[in-house]
Protein backbone atom coordinates (compact mmCIF):
# COMPACT_ATOMS: atom_id res chain seq x y z
CA UNK A 1 0.00 0.00 0.00
CA UNK A 2 1.69 3.38 -0.63
CA UNK A 3 0.32 7.23 -0.84
CA UNK A 4 -0.85 7.21 -3.85
CA UNK A 5 -3.12 3.98 -3.67
CA UNK A 6 -5.17 5.88 -1.11
CA UNK A 7 -4.71 9.04 -2.87
CA UNK A 8 -6.52 7.28 -6.31
CA UNK A 9 -9.16 5.29 -4.07
CA UNK A 10 -10.37 8.33 -2.54
CA UNK A 11 -11.27 10.17 -5.18
CA UNK A 12 -12.67 6.88 -7.10
CA UNK A 13 -15.15 6.91 -3.59
CA UNK A 14 -16.16 10.52 -4.42
CA UNK A 15 -16.55 9.80 -7.99
CA UNK A 16 -18.91 6.82 -7.14
CA UNK A 17 -20.98 8.98 -4.57
CA UNK A 18 -21.06 11.74 -6.97
CA UNK A 19 -23.10 8.93 -9.85
CA UNK A 20 -25.06 7.79 -6.73
CA UNK A 21 -25.97 11.11 -6.12
CA UNK A 22 -24.62 11.30 -2.70
CA UNK A 23 -24.59 14.01 -0.69
CA UNK A 24 -22.35 16.71 -1.85
CA UNK A 25 -20.82 17.53 1.50
CA UNK A 26 -19.74 13.99 1.83
CA UNK A 27 -18.46 13.74 -1.96
CA UNK A 28 -16.10 16.72 -0.41
CA UNK A 29 -14.86 15.04 1.93
CA UNK A 30 -13.41 11.95 0.30
CA UNK A 31 -12.24 15.11 -2.25
CA UNK A 32 -10.52 16.85 0.29
CA UNK A 33 -8.63 14.19 2.30
CA UNK A 34 -7.41 13.21 -1.12
CA UNK A 35 -5.71 16.42 -1.48
CA UNK A 36 -4.49 16.58 2.10
CA UNK A 37 -2.84 13.44 1.21
CA UNK A 38 -1.42 14.80 -1.86
CA UNK A 39 0.15 17.93 -0.19
CA UNK A 40 1.68 16.42 2.06
CA UNK A 41 5.27 15.88 1.43
CA UNK A 42 5.95 12.59 3.24
CA UNK A 43 5.66 8.79 2.28
CA UNK A 44 2.86 6.53 3.73
CA UNK A 45 5.58 5.11 5.69
CA UNK A 46 7.11 8.24 7.02
CA UNK A 47 3.77 8.73 8.45
CA UNK A 48 2.78 7.88 11.89
CA UNK A 49 -0.83 8.16 11.79
CA UNK A 50 -2.24 9.05 8.13
CA UNK A 51 -5.73 9.18 9.58
CA UNK A 52 -4.62 12.39 12.00
CA UNK A 53 -3.43 14.95 8.88
CA UNK A 54 -5.88 17.86 8.84
CA UNK A 55 -8.38 17.54 6.21
CA UNK A 56 -9.06 13.46 6.96
CA UNK A 57 -12.23 13.03 8.86
CA UNK A 58 -13.77 10.01 10.64
CA UNK A 59 -15.21 8.82 7.43
CA UNK A 60 -12.84 9.30 5.35
CA UNK A 61 -10.29 7.88 8.07
CA UNK A 62 -11.93 4.61 8.64
CA UNK A 63 -11.80 3.58 4.68
CA UNK A 64 -8.05 4.85 4.73
CA UNK A 65 -7.59 2.31 7.78
CA UNK A 66 -9.38 -0.78 5.95
CA UNK A 67 -7.58 -0.11 2.80
CA UNK A 68 -3.76 -0.30 5.18
CA UNK A 69 -5.28 -3.02 6.56
CA UNK A 70 -7.03 -5.38 4.17
CA UNK A 71 -5.53 -3.69 0.71
CA UNK A 72 -8.91 -2.94 -0.57
CA UNK A 73 -11.71 -0.79 0.00
CA UNK A 74 -14.96 -2.29 1.44
CA UNK A 75 -16.60 0.52 0.52
CA UNK A 76 -15.35 0.54 -2.54
CA UNK A 77 -16.57 -2.62 -3.28
CA UNK A 78 -19.78 -1.84 -2.01
CA UNK A 79 -20.29 1.05 -4.81
CA UNK A 80 -18.99 -0.21 -7.53
CA UNK A 81 -21.58 -3.06 -7.04
CA UNK A 82 -24.42 -0.17 -6.75
CA UNK A 83 -23.56 2.08 -9.38
CA UNK A 84 -24.10 0.70 -13.00
CA UNK A 85 -21.41 0.02 -14.63
CA UNK A 86 -22.81 1.81 -17.93
CA UNK A 87 -22.38 5.51 -16.27
CA UNK A 88 -18.80 4.79 -16.42
CA UNK A 89 -18.24 5.27 -20.03
CA UNK A 90 -20.19 8.32 -20.04
CA UNK A 91 -17.33 10.23 -17.95
CA UNK A 92 -15.80 10.06 -21.22
CA UNK A 93 -17.92 12.31 -23.07
CA UNK A 94 -16.84 15.58 -22.88
CA UNK A 95 -18.84 18.28 -20.86
CA UNK A 96 -20.50 15.13 -18.83
CA UNK A 97 -19.04 15.04 -15.28
CA UNK A 98 -20.40 13.19 -12.20
CA UNK A 99 -23.12 15.34 -11.42
CA UNK A 100 -24.59 15.34 -14.81
CA UNK A 101 -24.62 11.75 -15.31
CA UNK A 102 -26.34 11.48 -11.57
CA UNK A 103 -29.35 13.59 -12.58
CA UNK A 104 -29.70 11.92 -16.27
CA UNK A 105 -29.85 8.63 -13.93
CA UNK A 106 -31.76 9.89 -11.12
CA UNK A 107 -34.37 11.89 -13.57
CA UNK A 108 -34.10 10.20 -16.59
CA UNK A 109 -32.96 6.51 -15.71
CA UNK A 110 -29.83 6.70 -17.60
CA UNK A 111 -27.45 3.46 -17.16
CA UNK A 112 -25.65 3.57 -20.36
CA UNK A 113 -24.55 5.30 -23.43
CA UNK A 114 -27.50 3.50 -24.96
CA UNK A 115 -30.51 5.09 -22.84
CA UNK A 116 -28.72 8.45 -23.27
CA UNK A 117 -28.82 8.04 -26.59
CA UNK A 118 -32.38 7.10 -26.64
CA UNK A 119 -33.22 9.63 -24.35
CA UNK A 120 -31.54 12.58 -26.36
CA UNK A 121 -33.72 11.56 -29.76
CA UNK A 122 -36.92 11.55 -28.00
CA UNK A 123 -36.10 14.92 -26.41
CA UNK A 124 -36.31 14.50 -23.01
CA UNK A 125 -32.89 15.58 -21.76
CA UNK A 126 -33.46 19.17 -22.75
CA UNK A 127 -36.15 18.76 -20.33
CA UNK A 128 -33.76 18.39 -17.31
CA UNK A 129 -32.72 21.99 -15.01
CA UNK A 130 -29.43 22.16 -16.78
CA UNK A 131 -29.47 20.91 -19.85
CA UNK A 132 -31.28 22.54 -23.57
CA UNK A 133 -31.51 21.59 -26.89
CA UNK A 134 -27.59 22.36 -27.90
CA UNK A 135 -26.96 19.98 -24.91
CA UNK A 136 -28.78 17.20 -26.41
CA UNK A 137 -27.22 17.56 -30.11
CA UNK A 138 -23.77 17.49 -28.35
CA UNK A 139 -24.28 14.91 -26.40
CA UNK A 140 -25.56 13.08 -29.44
CA UNK A 141 -22.50 13.71 -31.31
CA UNK A 142 -20.08 12.96 -29.25
CA UNK A 143 -21.80 9.21 -28.81
CA UNK A 144 -21.35 8.62 -32.39
CA UNK A 145 -17.28 9.59 -32.07
CA UNK A 146 -17.65 7.16 -28.96
CA UNK A 147 -19.00 4.20 -30.68
CA UNK A 148 -16.38 5.30 -33.71
CA UNK A 149 -13.66 4.69 -31.99
CA UNK A 150 -11.37 1.87 -32.68
CA UNK A 151 -11.86 -1.76 -31.87
CA UNK A 152 -7.95 -2.01 -31.14
CA UNK A 153 -7.42 -0.76 -27.16
CA UNK A 154 -4.42 1.59 -26.05
CA UNK A 155 -1.28 -0.38 -24.87
CA UNK A 156 -1.81 1.56 -21.13
CA UNK A 157 -5.42 -0.32 -21.46
CA UNK A 158 -4.08 -3.74 -21.67
CA UNK A 159 -0.63 -3.23 -19.80
CA UNK A 160 -2.36 -3.86 -16.35
CA UNK A 161 -4.32 -6.82 -17.88
CA UNK A 162 -1.47 -8.46 -18.72
CA UNK A 163 0.26 -8.05 -15.60
CA UNK A 164 -2.88 -9.71 -14.07
CA UNK A 165 -2.77 -12.81 -16.20
CA UNK A 166 0.96 -12.56 -16.01
CA UNK A 167 0.87 -12.88 -12.04
CA UNK A 168 -1.90 -15.87 -12.33
CA UNK A 169 -0.27 -17.41 -14.32
CA UNK A 170 3.00 -17.52 -12.61
CA UNK A 171 1.21 -18.67 -9.56
CA UNK A 172 -0.05 -22.00 -11.16
CA UNK A 173 2.26 -24.67 -10.48
CA UNK A 174 0.80 -26.76 -13.67
CA UNK A 175 2.22 -23.92 -15.64
CA UNK A 176 5.86 -24.44 -16.99
CA UNK A 177 6.49 -21.39 -18.90
CA UNK A 178 4.56 -18.71 -20.44
CA UNK A 179 4.98 -15.45 -22.28
CA UNK A 180 2.40 -12.51 -23.71
CA UNK A 181 2.25 -12.93 -27.29
CA UNK A 182 0.88 -10.68 -30.09
CA UNK A 183 1.12 -6.87 -30.67
CA UNK A 184 1.37 -6.26 -26.97
CA UNK A 185 4.68 -8.28 -27.30
CA UNK A 186 5.59 -6.03 -29.96
CA UNK A 187 4.73 -2.82 -27.71
CA UNK A 188 2.30 -1.82 -30.40
CA UNK A 189 0.72 1.60 -29.50
CA UNK A 190 -2.65 -0.24 -29.73
CA UNK A 191 -3.61 -4.20 -29.95
CA UNK A 192 -7.08 -6.24 -31.24
CA UNK A 193 -6.73 -8.64 -28.16
CA UNK A 194 -4.53 -10.23 -25.98
CA UNK A 195 -2.43 -13.34 -26.81
CA UNK A 196 -0.95 -15.44 -24.88
CA UNK A 197 1.40 -18.64 -25.11
CA UNK A 198 1.32 -21.11 -22.01
CA UNK A 199 2.89 -24.57 -21.61
CA UNK A 200 1.72 -27.16 -19.48
CA UNK A 201 0.44 -30.69 -19.43
CA UNK A 202 -2.53 -30.08 -16.98
CA UNK A 203 -4.68 -28.52 -19.48
CA UNK A 204 -8.00 -29.45 -17.89
CA UNK A 205 -6.65 -27.50 -14.19
CA UNK A 206 -5.30 -24.64 -16.43
CA UNK A 207 -8.64 -24.10 -18.11
CA UNK A 208 -10.54 -24.01 -14.77
CA UNK A 209 -8.24 -21.86 -12.92
CA UNK A 210 -8.29 -19.45 -15.75
CA UNK A 211 -11.86 -19.07 -16.41
CA UNK A 212 -12.83 -19.49 -12.47
CA UNK A 213 -10.15 -16.68 -11.94
CA UNK A 214 -10.25 -14.24 -13.95
CA UNK A 215 -13.54 -11.80 -14.53
CA UNK A 216 -14.98 -13.01 -17.68
CA UNK A 217 -17.26 -12.05 -19.51
CA UNK A 218 -17.98 -14.38 -22.00
CA UNK A 219 -16.52 -17.53 -23.22
CA UNK A 220 -15.76 -18.17 -26.87
CA UNK A 221 -13.64 -20.67 -26.59
CA UNK A 222 -12.63 -23.82 -24.33
CA UNK A 223 -11.11 -26.64 -25.81
CA UNK A 224 -7.42 -28.58 -25.28
CA UNK A 225 -5.49 -25.97 -27.34
CA UNK A 226 -6.74 -22.69 -26.84
CA UNK A 227 -8.92 -20.84 -24.65
CA UNK A 228 -10.30 -17.40 -25.44
CA UNK A 229 -12.63 -15.29 -23.28
CA UNK A 230 -13.63 -11.85 -22.92
CA UNK A 231 -12.57 -10.09 -19.63
CA UNK A 232 -15.66 -8.07 -18.37
CA UNK A 233 -13.79 -4.64 -17.60
CA UNK A 234 -14.52 -1.30 -18.01
CA UNK A 235 -13.94 -1.80 -21.49
CA UNK A 236 -13.82 -5.70 -22.22
CA UNK A 237 -10.45 -7.06 -23.30
CA UNK A 238 -10.37 -10.05 -25.75
CA UNK A 239 -7.66 -12.62 -24.11
CA UNK A 240 -6.43 -16.01 -26.25
CA UNK A 241 -4.52 -18.40 -24.58
CA UNK A 242 -2.75 -20.92 -26.61
CA UNK A 243 -1.79 -24.50 -24.40
CA UNK A 244 1.29 -25.79 -26.10
CA UNK A 245 3.82 -28.56 -25.69
CA UNK A 246 6.80 -27.68 -23.94
CA UNK A 247 8.96 -28.62 -27.17
CA UNK A 248 6.60 -26.31 -29.72
CA UNK A 249 6.88 -23.28 -27.12
CA UNK A 250 9.52 -21.49 -29.26
CA UNK A 251 7.60 -22.01 -32.69
CA UNK A 252 4.36 -21.03 -31.07
CA UNK A 253 5.72 -17.86 -29.57
CA UNK A 254 7.15 -16.76 -32.70
CA UNK A 255 4.15 -17.37 -34.51
CA UNK A 256 1.91 -15.53 -32.43
CA UNK A 257 4.09 -12.82 -31.76
CA UNK A 258 5.37 -11.67 -35.77
CA UNK A 259 2.73 -9.48 -37.78
CA UNK A 260 1.63 -11.36 -40.53
CA UNK A 261 4.25 -9.61 -43.41
CA UNK A 262 6.72 -10.87 -40.64
CA UNK A 263 5.33 -14.41 -40.64
CA UNK A 264 4.88 -14.72 -44.05
CA UNK A 265 8.27 -13.46 -44.83
CA UNK A 266 9.60 -16.20 -42.48
CA UNK A 267 7.56 -18.43 -44.45
CA UNK A 268 9.22 -17.65 -47.52
CA UNK A 269 12.72 -18.18 -46.52
CA UNK A 270 11.90 -21.87 -44.95
CA UNK A 271 10.45 -22.53 -48.37
CA UNK A 272 13.39 -21.74 -50.25
CA UNK A 273 15.00 -24.14 -48.01
CA UNK A 274 12.64 -26.95 -48.76
CA UNK A 275 11.20 -26.19 -45.26
CA UNK A 276 7.49 -24.98 -43.72
CA UNK A 277 7.27 -23.06 -40.62
CA UNK A 278 4.33 -23.48 -38.01
CA UNK A 279 3.33 -22.97 -34.85
CA UNK A 280 4.17 -26.52 -34.29
CA UNK A 281 7.83 -25.96 -35.36
CA UNK A 282 10.18 -26.38 -38.61
CA UNK A 283 8.49 -29.07 -40.90
CA UNK A 284 11.93 -30.91 -42.64
CA UNK A 285 11.52 -32.26 -46.38
CA UNK A 286 11.03 -35.92 -45.11
CA UNK A 287 8.16 -34.82 -42.99
CA UNK A 288 10.48 -34.73 -39.59
CA UNK A 289 9.34 -31.63 -37.48
CA UNK A 290 12.69 -29.77 -35.73
CA UNK A 291 11.68 -28.10 -32.34
CA UNK A 292 13.88 -25.42 -30.78
CA UNK A 293 14.55 -24.50 -26.71
CA UNK A 294 13.67 -21.19 -27.57
CA UNK A 295 13.94 -18.30 -30.31
CA UNK A 296 17.25 -17.18 -30.43
CA UNK A 297 17.84 -21.12 -31.73
CA UNK A 298 14.55 -20.79 -34.17
CA UNK A 299 16.14 -17.77 -36.05
CA UNK A 300 19.80 -19.17 -35.89
CA UNK A 301 17.89 -21.92 -37.67
CA UNK A 302 17.55 -19.36 -40.40
CA UNK A 303 21.10 -17.72 -40.28
CA UNK A 304 19.36 -15.09 -38.39
CA UNK A 305 20.07 -13.06 -35.64
CA UNK A 306 17.79 -13.15 -33.01
CA UNK A 307 15.29 -10.80 -34.28
CA UNK A 308 13.83 -8.55 -30.93
CA UNK A 309 10.03 -9.02 -30.94
CA UNK A 310 9.42 -4.86 -31.56
CA UNK A 311 11.04 -5.48 -34.76
CA UNK A 312 8.45 -8.05 -36.29
CA UNK A 313 6.44 -5.90 -38.38
CA UNK A 314 7.54 -7.20 -41.61
CA UNK A 315 9.45 -4.22 -42.90
CA UNK A 316 12.86 -3.80 -42.73
CA UNK A 317 14.08 -6.52 -39.69
CA UNK A 318 15.38 -9.23 -42.81
CA UNK A 319 17.45 -5.92 -44.80
CA UNK A 320 18.80 -4.32 -41.22
CA UNK A 321 20.01 -7.20 -39.56
CA UNK A 322 23.82 -6.42 -38.85
CA UNK A 323 22.31 -3.07 -36.79
CA UNK A 324 20.51 -5.31 -34.31
CA UNK A 325 23.26 -5.37 -32.25
CA UNK A 326 23.68 -1.92 -32.11
CA UNK A 327 19.96 -1.50 -30.62
CA UNK A 328 19.29 -0.43 -26.90
CA UNK A 329 18.50 -3.31 -24.61
CA UNK A 330 17.15 -3.02 -21.28
CA UNK A 331 20.36 -4.40 -19.53
CA UNK A 332 21.86 -1.03 -21.61
CA UNK A 333 19.66 1.34 -19.57
CA UNK A 334 22.12 2.82 -16.30
CA UNK A 335 19.13 5.48 -15.63
CA UNK A 336 16.11 6.61 -15.21
CA UNK A 337 16.03 10.82 -15.92
CA UNK A 338 12.46 11.52 -14.85
CA UNK A 339 10.46 10.71 -12.22
CA UNK A 340 8.23 12.12 -9.14
CA UNK A 341 8.06 11.51 -5.11
CA UNK A 342 5.60 12.86 -2.37
CA UNK A 343 7.55 16.23 -2.78
CA UNK A 344 5.21 16.68 -5.66
CA UNK A 345 2.35 14.42 -6.83
CA UNK A 346 4.73 10.83 -6.37
CA UNK A 347 3.74 8.17 -3.98
CA UNK A 348 6.81 7.16 -2.65
CA UNK A 349 9.48 9.74 -0.84
CA UNK A 350 13.03 10.67 -1.92
CA UNK A 351 14.58 7.77 -0.13
CA UNK A 352 12.40 5.17 -1.52
CA UNK A 353 11.91 5.87 -5.01
CA UNK A 354 16.20 6.15 -4.34
CA UNK A 355 16.74 2.23 -2.83
CA UNK A 356 14.25 1.32 -5.92
CA UNK A 357 16.18 2.41 -8.27
CA UNK A 358 19.57 0.77 -6.71
CA UNK A 359 17.74 -2.36 -6.70
CA UNK A 360 17.29 -2.38 -10.48
CA UNK A 361 21.03 -1.82 -10.82
CA UNK A 362 21.10 1.96 -11.59
CA UNK A 363 24.07 4.00 -11.59
CA UNK A 364 22.32 7.03 -11.06
CA UNK A 365 19.43 9.33 -11.30
CA UNK A 366 17.82 12.17 -11.15
CA UNK A 367 14.41 13.30 -9.24
CA UNK A 368 12.37 15.58 -11.10
CA UNK A 369 9.18 16.77 -8.95
CA UNK A 370 6.71 19.42 -10.81
CA UNK A 371 7.38 23.02 -10.55
CA UNK A 372 5.34 25.87 -8.49
CA UNK A 373 3.07 26.62 -12.02
CA UNK A 374 1.32 23.07 -11.49
CA UNK A 375 -0.44 23.17 -8.56
CA UNK A 376 -2.61 20.52 -8.93
CA UNK A 377 0.59 18.46 -8.96
CA UNK A 378 2.12 20.38 -5.28
CA UNK A 379 4.50 21.78 -7.70
CA UNK A 380 7.65 22.86 -5.78
CA UNK A 381 8.57 26.88 -5.11
CA UNK A 382 12.91 27.68 -5.18
CA UNK A 383 12.18 27.36 -1.22
CA UNK A 384 10.98 24.02 -1.35
CA UNK A 385 13.71 22.83 -4.13
CA UNK A 386 16.38 24.14 -1.87
CA UNK A 387 14.74 21.82 1.17
CA UNK A 388 14.20 18.79 -1.12
CA UNK A 389 18.01 19.08 -2.42
CA UNK A 390 18.95 18.53 0.91
CA UNK A 391 17.07 15.19 1.42
CA UNK A 392 18.74 14.16 -1.59
CA UNK A 393 22.57 14.91 -0.54
CA UNK A 394 21.65 13.24 2.53
CA UNK A 395 20.96 10.33 0.60
CA UNK A 396 23.65 10.71 -1.79
CA UNK A 397 25.87 10.67 1.40
CA UNK A 398 24.84 7.42 2.37
CA UNK A 399 24.96 5.87 -0.73
CA UNK A 400 28.41 6.42 -2.04
CA UNK A 401 27.58 3.74 -4.59
CA UNK A 402 24.66 5.43 -6.88
CA UNK A 403 23.93 8.91 -7.09
CA UNK A 404 20.74 10.87 -7.33
CA UNK A 405 20.84 14.38 -8.80
CA UNK A 406 18.97 16.98 -8.01
CA UNK A 407 16.31 18.21 -11.41
CA UNK A 408 12.86 19.47 -11.33
CA UNK A 409 10.19 18.95 -14.16
CA UNK A 410 9.63 22.78 -15.01
CA UNK A 411 6.65 23.98 -17.01
CA UNK A 412 6.44 25.92 -20.24
CA UNK A 413 4.25 28.56 -19.20
CA UNK A 414 1.20 29.67 -21.85
CA UNK A 415 2.65 33.28 -22.25
CA UNK A 416 6.27 31.47 -22.85
CA UNK A 417 8.25 32.04 -19.96
CA UNK A 418 9.65 29.75 -17.64
CA UNK A 419 8.36 28.79 -14.48
CA UNK A 420 12.27 29.85 -12.59
CA UNK A 421 14.28 32.12 -13.26
CA UNK A 422 17.81 31.55 -14.17
CA UNK A 423 19.18 31.49 -10.82
CA UNK A 424 16.93 28.87 -9.70
CA UNK A 425 17.60 26.76 -12.81
CA UNK A 426 21.50 27.17 -12.35
CA UNK A 427 21.62 25.50 -9.17
CA UNK A 428 20.01 22.32 -10.46
CA UNK A 429 21.75 19.78 -11.84
CA UNK A 430 19.54 18.20 -14.31
CA UNK A 431 16.70 20.46 -15.62
CA UNK A 432 13.67 19.07 -18.24
CA UNK A 433 11.25 21.45 -19.75
CA UNK A 434 7.87 20.34 -20.56
CA UNK A 435 4.20 21.94 -21.64
CA UNK A 436 1.14 20.88 -19.30
CA UNK A 437 -1.39 23.45 -20.36
CA UNK A 438 -2.80 25.67 -23.06
CA UNK A 439 -2.84 22.66 -25.99
CA UNK A 440 -5.07 24.63 -28.30
CA UNK A 441 -2.50 27.63 -28.80
CA UNK A 442 -1.47 28.03 -32.28
CA UNK A 443 1.45 25.61 -33.32
CA UNK A 444 3.61 29.57 -33.80
CA UNK A 445 2.61 30.08 -30.21
CA UNK A 446 3.42 26.52 -28.83
CA UNK A 447 6.69 26.90 -31.11
CA UNK A 448 7.87 29.93 -29.59
CA UNK A 449 7.15 28.97 -26.38
CA UNK A 450 9.39 25.11 -26.79
CA UNK A 451 12.04 27.53 -28.49
CA UNK A 452 12.27 29.64 -25.24
CA UNK A 453 12.79 26.64 -23.05
CA UNK A 454 15.93 25.06 -25.72
CA UNK A 455 17.65 28.24 -25.79
CA UNK A 456 17.91 28.32 -22.29
CA UNK A 457 21.48 27.24 -21.60
CA UNK A 458 20.40 25.79 -17.76
CA UNK A 459 17.90 23.56 -20.10
CA UNK A 460 19.09 19.67 -20.42
CA UNK A 461 15.89 18.37 -21.72
CA UNK A 462 12.50 18.68 -23.68
CA UNK A 463 9.39 15.84 -22.19
CA UNK A 464 6.87 14.10 -23.65
CA UNK A 465 7.36 16.46 -26.35
CA UNK A 466 3.99 16.60 -28.26
CA UNK A 467 1.98 15.86 -24.69
CA UNK A 468 -0.39 12.88 -26.97
CA UNK A 469 -2.20 10.68 -24.36
CA UNK A 470 -2.32 7.53 -26.77
CA UNK A 471 -5.84 7.07 -28.22
CA UNK A 472 -7.21 9.86 -25.88
CA UNK A 473 -5.52 13.25 -27.01
CA UNK A 474 -3.37 14.22 -29.85
CA UNK A 475 -1.12 16.92 -27.78
CA UNK A 476 -0.48 20.33 -28.87
CA UNK A 477 0.69 19.93 -32.31
CA UNK A 478 4.38 21.25 -32.63
CA UNK A 479 6.32 21.31 -35.55
CA UNK A 480 8.30 18.16 -34.95
CA UNK A 481 10.81 18.96 -37.96
CA UNK A 482 11.36 22.05 -36.59
CA UNK A 483 11.91 21.17 -33.11
CA UNK A 484 14.08 18.07 -33.81
CA UNK A 485 16.46 20.89 -35.68
CA UNK A 486 16.40 23.16 -32.50
CA UNK A 487 17.39 20.35 -30.25
CA UNK A 488 20.27 19.50 -32.71
CA UNK A 489 21.08 23.27 -33.01
CA UNK A 490 20.68 23.93 -29.26
CA UNK A 491 22.68 20.45 -27.69
CA UNK A 492 19.45 19.11 -26.17
CA UNK A 493 17.69 15.83 -25.14
CA UNK A 494 14.48 15.10 -26.60
CA UNK A 495 12.31 12.53 -23.89
CA UNK A 496 11.35 9.18 -24.94
CA UNK A 497 8.80 8.62 -22.15
CA UNK A 498 8.18 5.29 -21.41
CA UNK A 499 4.92 5.59 -19.59
CA UNK A 500 2.36 3.23 -21.84
CA UNK A 501 -0.18 6.70 -21.60
CA UNK A 502 2.52 8.41 -23.38
CA UNK A 503 5.16 6.90 -25.71
CA UNK A 504 5.92 10.23 -26.67
CA UNK A 505 8.21 10.81 -28.89
CA UNK A 506 6.44 8.14 -31.43
CA UNK A 507 8.05 5.82 -33.74
CA UNK A 508 7.90 8.19 -36.46
CA UNK A 509 9.51 11.34 -34.45
CA UNK A 510 12.15 8.65 -33.19
CA UNK A 511 13.06 8.23 -36.89
CA UNK A 512 13.32 11.61 -37.20
CA UNK A 513 15.75 12.02 -34.29
CA UNK A 514 17.72 9.35 -35.14
CA UNK A 515 18.40 10.50 -38.70
CA UNK A 516 19.32 13.92 -37.00
CA UNK A 517 21.54 12.47 -34.34
CA UNK A 518 19.28 14.07 -31.81
CA UNK A 519 19.94 12.30 -27.96
CA UNK A 520 16.92 10.98 -26.90
CA UNK A 521 16.25 9.93 -22.83
CA UNK A 522 13.84 6.51 -22.40
CA UNK A 523 12.37 7.78 -19.30
CA UNK A 524 9.31 6.49 -17.20
CA UNK A 525 7.99 9.32 -15.70
CA UNK A 526 7.18 7.23 -12.85
CA UNK A 527 4.94 8.61 -9.79
CA UNK A 528 4.62 4.85 -8.09
CA UNK A 529 7.82 2.98 -7.59
CA UNK A 530 5.57 0.36 -9.51
CA UNK A 531 5.79 2.76 -12.68
CA UNK A 532 9.68 2.12 -12.67
CA UNK A 533 8.96 -1.19 -14.84
CA UNK A 534 7.73 0.98 -17.76
CA UNK A 535 11.17 1.30 -18.84
CA UNK A 536 10.89 -2.20 -20.24
CA UNK A 537 8.20 -0.89 -22.65
CA UNK A 538 9.99 2.39 -23.43
CA UNK A 539 12.97 0.37 -24.52
CA UNK A 540 10.90 -2.29 -26.25
CA UNK A 541 9.23 0.85 -28.15
CA UNK A 542 12.77 2.44 -29.01
CA UNK A 543 13.58 -0.54 -31.05
CA UNK A 544 10.83 0.16 -33.00
CA UNK A 545 12.20 3.10 -34.52
CA UNK A 546 15.76 1.36 -34.29
CA UNK A 547 17.22 3.57 -32.12
CA UNK A 548 20.91 2.53 -31.42
CA UNK A 549 22.60 2.07 -27.94
CA UNK A 550 24.95 5.05 -28.05
CA UNK A 551 22.27 8.14 -29.12
CA UNK A 552 20.06 6.74 -25.42
CA UNK A 553 21.27 9.41 -23.10
CA UNK A 554 20.46 6.90 -19.65
CA UNK A 555 23.14 4.26 -21.02
CA UNK A 556 25.89 6.94 -20.56
CA UNK A 557 28.26 6.30 -17.90
CA UNK A 558 27.59 8.94 -14.50
CA UNK A 559 30.40 10.14 -15.93
CA UNK A 560 29.60 11.01 -19.25
CA UNK A 561 26.36 12.13 -18.03
CA UNK A 562 28.18 14.64 -15.85
CA UNK A 563 30.24 15.95 -18.70
CA UNK A 564 27.02 17.05 -20.40
CA UNK A 565 24.88 17.89 -17.43
CA UNK A 566 27.89 20.53 -16.57
CA UNK A 567 28.58 21.74 -19.50
CA UNK A 568 27.09 25.84 -19.11
CA UNK A 569 27.61 25.54 -15.40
Amino acid sequence: MNKKTIIRTLEKIALYMELQGENPFKVSAFRKAAGALEGDERSLSEMEDVTKLKGIGKGTAAVIEDLITNGESSLLKELEDIVPKGLLPLLKLPGLGGKKIAKLHQELGIDSAESLKAACEACKVRELAGFAAKTEEKILKELANLSNRSERLPIWQLEPVVLQIEALLGSMEEVERFSVAGSFRRAAETSKDIDFIVVTKAVEAVREKLLNELSVQEVIAAGDTKISVILDLEEPVSVDFRLVKAAEYATALHHFTGSKDHNVRMRQIAKARGEKISEYGVEQADGTVLTFKDEAEFFAHFDLPFIPPSLRTGTTEFDKTDDIQHLVKLEDIKADLHMHTTWSDGAYSVAEMGEALIARDYQYSVITDHSQFLKVANGLTPERLTKQRAEIEAFNEAHPDFHLYAGTEMDILPDGSLDFEDDVLRELDFVIASIHSSFTQSQDKIMARLLTAIQNPYVHMIAHPTGRIIEDRTGYNPDMEQLIAWAKEYGKILELNANPYRLDLCVEHLEMALTAGVPVAINTDAHDIAHLRFMDIGVRYANRAWLKKDMIVNTWTREQFEAFIRRNK
